[in-house]
């Protein structure tokens, strides 16, 4: 309405006619479909600059081990780069499902007017066109009444704000001293106030908490949506709020953690002292008692845990358990045993597809950069 009371200052009565055949309704449904699928093509552009942060980090560290936790405790071992490139999986279905949103909300309410269409000759697959939409929406109840769409955004944008948090949950424990696997120039954390020792990660910690918001938007729009009867209700209005900050915050939190990927220093030295305890390549241990024993892998899990035990007696590692300790277990064990357990031997074995073996992450790394960059 403005913009007509701005043209008739231009033109005169003639900019009455501007509304012929138009009402609010599929209007700001229109400009909201409009505005997300901007909002998409701009998150799918910051998306793919992490995803290179993180393959150009990947393929920097495609060699470098460190432990891979399960229930935040040492596992077995993998490389860096292998950890990274699981983001790159994650933020590619992100853009995925964003990609989706916008193929669905990319049709034109514009023609529907209030809620019955109009009786005027209008050429919607014209306007439609003209705004570089797919076609347009079948139904006119449904074009001015669905905002599935932006339930669908928030969805994806939710989604994609847990990985986010994930990731910086991972850089706000690895920057702790108790790991020190990262650290973070002053460009991305603080120090405090009135400890001089302290360096915080606050990027990060700022990254995890803004995904509550975006959850809150979507729980939001859901609760409002759910009640109203077919078509417009002035309800609706409660619609572009938390579009537009769930698209400001995710915008945010992916800039922020592309900036921490790529200036984060990887400490190699804390991962490998990291994968001295904990006892990673146990696993190994137990694969090589069923391959060259041919024992069932339920007695070689119970054959190791007790040589673990051993271990654990004497305060060492895995592999500087003697031959004659690991025998009183086990009588068929052999010397080859220990080609198994080191860390890089480990690694080197697991050539499975999607394994953790050097190989593999620097053919992922290839096919990763054909697949999203």
């Amino acid at each position: 309405m403005n913009v007509e009371s701005r043209l008739r200052e231009m033109i005169g009565d003639a900019a009455g006619r501007l509304h012929t055949g138009r009402s609010r309704n599929d209007q700001v449904a229109t400009d909201l479909r409009l505005w997300t699928r901007d909002a998409i093509d701009g998150l799918d552009a910051q998306l793919a600059t992490l995803q290179k942060a993180l393959i150009d980090k990947a393929e920097e560290h495609a060699a470098t081990p460190m432990p891979g936790f399960t229930h935040l405790q040492v596992a077995q071992p993998v490389t860096f780069g292998h950890h990274m490139l699981a983001y790159v999986e994650m933020y590619g279905r992100d853009r995925g499902r964003l990609v989706d949103c916008r193929k669905r909300l990319n049709e034109s309410p514009l023609g529907a007017a209030a809620l019955a269409g109009t009786s005027f000759p209008i050429d919607r697959k014209m306007t439609a066109q003209a705004l570089g939409f797919d076609g347009v929406m079948a139904n006119s109840l449904d074009s001015v009444s669905a905002r599935d769409f932006a339930l669908e955004f928030l969805s994806a944008a939710a989604i994609c704000a847990t990985h986010v948090s994930r990731q910086a949950e991972e850089l706000v424990i690895w920057c702790a001293p108790q790991f020190g696997f990262v650290r973070l120039s002053d460009g991305y954390s603080t120090g405090s106030s009135i400890m001089p020792q302290k360096r915080n990660p606050d990027a990060a910690e700022l990254a995890r908490a803004k995904a509550g918001r975006i959850f809150g938007g979507l729980m939001g729009l859901l609760t409002v949506i759910k009640g109203l009867p077919l078509a417009y209700g002035k309800d609706m209005q409660e619609d572009k709020e938390p579009v537009f900050d769930a698209a400001d915050s995710l915008s945010l939190m992916v800039a922020a953690t592309a900036g921490m990927v790529a200036d984060m220093e990887v400490m190699p030295d804390a991962m490998s002292s990291a994968l001295t305890h904990g006892y990673p390549t146990a696993t190994d241990l137990a694969d090589w008692l069923v391959r060259a024993l041919g024992m069932p892998f339920r007695d070689a899990h119970h054959v190791t845990g007790a040589i673990v035990g051993l271990a654990e007696k004497s305060d060492c590692a895995l592999d500087a358990v003697t031959l004659a300790e690991m025998q009183s277990i086990e009588p068929r064990i052999t010397e080859d045993v220990f080609t198994v357990l080191s860390v890089e031997s480990s690694i080197s074995s697991r050539t499975s597809e999607g394994g953790t073996a050097v190989v593999n992450v620097r053919a992922a790394i290839a096919a990763a950069k054909e697949r999203f960059l």
